[in-house]
């Protein structure tokens, strides 16, 4: 897509100004949010920077971001004629203000609740009766309901398995059962049995 060069060196100020760059994907908007050039333009250029590895780009919730890479600030540097100690403002260490101490400030800052974990205040709030309280002593569980002291869970093999050779021995001894009552007595089903051989 053929760019004006005005347009060109607005977007190529503002990505080497910022460092980053999005732009909504959304090629009929008139013009981009940050930038005074055509939504679709800054789309393009900065696709054709992909291809160059001058950005690399993200994609997300329907808006591409862009981030420049060190090839990509040599390369702006260059076609921008920008002296080398001009950086993009990814690059540069934020000045921050010396910290002050936790919940001092100015008196429009942050309203203060009162102080945490002094006087007769408990440590948890409302959390007192979570899981019970305080314990007693070992064995010692008053009126809470819960498995004796001396009760040792265990997770066997050999349990399972005989409650399964139970059930199939159960499901056995019914077959069985079921087959040594015939419905028919044994002459009516030996011939039924003569007769089907006759026939065939």
């Amino acid at each position: 897509m053929i760019i004006p060069k005005k347009n060109r060196n607005e977007i190529c100020k503002y990505l080497f100004k910022e460092g980053v760059l999005y732009a909504k994907k959304d090629y009929n908007l008139a013009k981009h949010p940050q930038i005074d050039v055509p939504n679709l333009q800054v789309i393009k250029l900065m696709q054709s920077f992909k291809s160059k590895e001058f950005v690399r780009e993200t994609f997300s919730w329907q808006y591409y971001y862009w981030y420049l890479t060190n090839d990509g600030i040599e390369h702006l540097r260059n076609y921008l004629n920008l002296p080398s100690e001009i950086v993009p403002a990814t690059l540069k260490k934020s000045a921050r203000p010396p910290g002050r101490p936790f919940g001092s400030g100015p008196p429009g800052d942050r309203p203060r609740g009162p102080p945490r974990f002094e006087g007769d205040r408990p440590r948890y709030g409302d959390r007192d009766g979570y899981r019970g309280g305080p314990r007693g002593a070992p064995g010692d569980f008053g009126d809470k309901g819960g498995a004796p002291a001396e009760f040792q869970p265990s997770f066997r093999l050999a349990g399972k398995l005989a409650m399964v050779a139970d059930l199939a021995l159960a499901v056995v001894a019914a077959v069985a059962l079921a087959l040594a009552r015939p419905l028919l007595p044994w002459s009516e089903v030996a011939r039924s049995m003569d007769m089907m051989f006759t026939f065939a």
